[in-house]
């Protein structure tokens, strides 16, 4: 699949580099091209920084998927020419992309009316303000509505861009991108944008990590709270919240997210029989599965795995 990244003055290396090191690195083994696109060869970007952009923005018409990463300024609008390329993308049928003050440009393109979208939750408000006709989700790490998709801000552009990279070559290559990048494979677009996680620096800390990485390892076991209170030495009140602010949720919340990525680890290798994956992962049955793939994913195991084949 060929992927146009657009590039713009004042842009964040960081939010450029976001799609690049998911679907741009010698490493990856999906055959992906990407061509970075501007208006003008030579850029300027946050920190002093001067970037050359090797494509003209005519060369993302050709793109199967266009990216918009981030916008420099969510109070001014994006320069019509981006715009314009959006709308043609859309008006062909690609994928577009939004990430982070992104959505800002697929809102001003008239991409995102009756959908559901996200942006960087400091800017949430504004954008539901600038754009009534958005059904804005101010919580989402980054929301798929097939043929647009949308990101919080900064880090949660890796989650959507993996995501993308699981929709184009499968959940397989996209957790091993991830692991090449050293981050988690597993964030769900649903999982709060605002968590608190403070740094490891304590015994009990560390131990907690060790504990969630030792149940994503054997998903499908069903531990009782208060027998992992008793094995990490803590009081149930202090493990959950310890587990809260590790993960923003509760262990039950954790262990459904940590089961479905199992899930479609499964199906994506090939698996087969839905009552087995099920049991394999821990979940109760085949219409439990189903039902945290329609809670967490919003479609069914059957249509996720579809999706997984576009090309």
């Amino acid at each position: 699949m060929r992927l146009a990244i657009l590039a713009y003055d004042g842009i964040s290396p960081f939010m450029l580099s976001t799609p690049l090191a998911v679907f741009g690195e010698p490493f990856l083994a999906g055959g992906h091209s990407v061509d970075v696109c501007a208006q003008a060869p030579r850029l300027s970007a946050t920190g002093g920084l001067v970037i050359e952009a090797p494509h003209n923005l005519s060369a993302a018409r050709a793109a199967d998927a266009v990216i918009l990463p981030g916008w420099r300024n969510a109070d001014e609008p994006v320069p019509e020419a981006l715009v314009a390329e959006l709308k043609a993308a859309d008006g062909r049928g690609a994928l577009v992309v939004g990430l982070c003050l992104g959505a800002f440009g697929l809102a001003q393109a008239g991409l995102l009316n009756g959908r559901r979208a996200t942006t960087h939750w400091a800017r949430a408000q504004a954008f539901a303000e600038r754009y009534p006709e958005v059904r804005v989700d101010a919580g989402a790490l980054f929301v798929d509505e097939g043929q647009v998709l949308t990101s919080a801000g900064i880090a949660a552009g890796l989650d959507c861009c993996l995501h993308l990279m699981a929709r184009l070559s499968g959940v397989g290559e996209a957790n091993r991108v991830a692991r090449h990048l050293v981050v988690a494979p597993q964030r769900a677009g649903a999982q709060p944008q605002i968590i608190a996680r403070p740094t490891i620096a304590t015994p009990a800390d560390q131990r907690v990590t060790e504990l969630l990485e030792t149940l994503r390892a054997a998903p499908s076991a069903t531990p009782a709270l208060d027998d992992l209170a008793v094995r990490m030495g803590m009081s149930r009140r202090s493990l959950t919240r310890h587990i809260r602010a590790r993960t923003g949720g509760s262990l039950g919340d954790w262990l459904k997210r940590a089961r479905l990525a199992q899930a479609q680890d499964l199906l994506a290798s090939g698996a087969r029989g839905l009552d087995a994956i099920a049991q394999r992962c821990g979940f109760a049955d085949a219409q439990a599965l189903r039902l945290a793939f329609r809670s967490e994913l919003g479609t069914t195991p059957r249509q996720w795995l579809a999706r997984q084949r576009l090309d």
